[in-house]
């Protein structure tokens, strides 16, 4: 378990240590609109932009996971207790429902769409599986797609022509796509499957496998696999997995969401309970690498799940697991540089 503060909600004023694991010194990741941070060790984001607050408050008892965002700092926190979805600006504390709780629906992971404004949402209702399409002002379900055969989904990405999830409980792994047309909207068609194959490692149904999920600029999916950690690139048309190396650093085990920037992957909790993972993707003759850059953390981390770029930060949302009280508990999002 990550250390949690004396606090247990931070308070938006709270002073962080802000320690900052590198991998060398002279490593830097490169990300649009990044403050510039120290990347001593110890040092803290005091060049962050000083209007946005180092934490912003959930609900008690929500038990987020899934967290996206937009436009500019609008963000969106989905609950493992009753499926609701919350809604606030990062700049400020305070959420708004924007869709109501509902009995035995849990959501994992989320996606905005900024063509269509949609979120995204995956997760279940009881035993049977949904990815539901929310309209992100109203809070309207414009879609709910039931899943034939989930056992549990779990994150999303939305491109060009569909919305890929993962599912992370399978025999056989598998992900699940949802079509989309040229503006985003659902078409209404029903879901599609394609089988992960070649490196993808072989699951048993028990362990969580395919996790965190985001769409590469050449098309392909970068997934990881908490099970047995690493990086692996997937081709849409075929579900062939090559695993991408990792290039220094203690190696990813554990992953959990994935944001992408560029070439810049974030993963959540690839390194440790209270870390998120900073990697450069590089194309080279012998294919893709990843290179490690170092991780962030920070005092706040408590277990966090998933993250969103908003307002030139990281932001993580704490889903504290294994916490006493869960229904109970003190949750919230932390703010992270873009760099170590």
């Amino acid at each position: 378990m990550a250390h949690r503060p004396e606090n247990p909600r931070p308070s938006s004023s709270l002073t962080r240590r802000g320690a900052l694991t590198l991998a060398a010194a002279s490593a830097l990741v490169a990300a649009p609109s990044a403050a510039s941070a120290s990347a001593a060790v110890g040092s803290r984001h005091d060049r962050r932009p000083a209007r946005l607050p180092e934490t912003v408050a959930l609900p008690d008892g929500l038990r987020p996971e899934g967290i996206t965002s937009g436009p500019g700092t609008r963000f969106y926190v989905g609950s493992l207790a009753d499926g609701r979805i919350v809604t606030g600006d990062l700049r400020r504390e305070g959420t708004s429902v924007l869709l109501a709780g509902a009995t035995g629906r849990q959501i994992r992971g989320l996606f905005r769409d900024p063509r269509s404004g949609l979120v995204w949402a995956a997760g279940n209702v009881g035993a049977v599986g949904h990815v539901w399409a929310v309209d992100g002002r109203t809070g309207a379900v414009v879609a709910d797609v039931v899943v034939p055969g989930a056992v549990f989904l779990n994150d999303l990405v939305v491109t060009r022509r569909a919305v890929w999830v993962t599912d992370s409980r399978l025999k056989v792994d598998r992900l699940t796509a949802i079509r989309v047309d040229r503006r985003g909207q659902p078409t209404g068609s029903a879901p599609e499957f394609l089988p992960l194959t070649g490196d993808w490692p072989a699951g048993d149904g028990t362990a969580v496998n395919a996790n965190g999920i985001r769409a590469l600029a050449d098309g392909s999916l970068v997934l990881n696999n908490s099970a047995t950690g690493g990086l692996f690139a997937v081709d849409p048309r075929t579900g062939v997995a090559r695993e991408i190396p990792v290039v220094g650093g203690p190696g990813l085990t554990g992953g959990d969401g994935l944001v992408l920037a560029g070439s810049t992957l974030y993963d959540v909790r690839g390194s440790g309970q209270a870390e998120v993972s900073v990697l450069r993707l590089r194309e080279g003759r012998d294919g893709r690498t990843a290179h490690w850059h170092g991780a962030l953390t920070d005092e706040t981390l408590d277990v966090p799940s998933t993250a969103t770029l908003a307002g030139g930060s990281l932001w993580a949302v704490n889903a504290r697991f294994g916490v006493a009280s869960p229904e109970t508990a003190s949750y919230w999002v932390t703010r992270l540089p873009l760099r170590p």
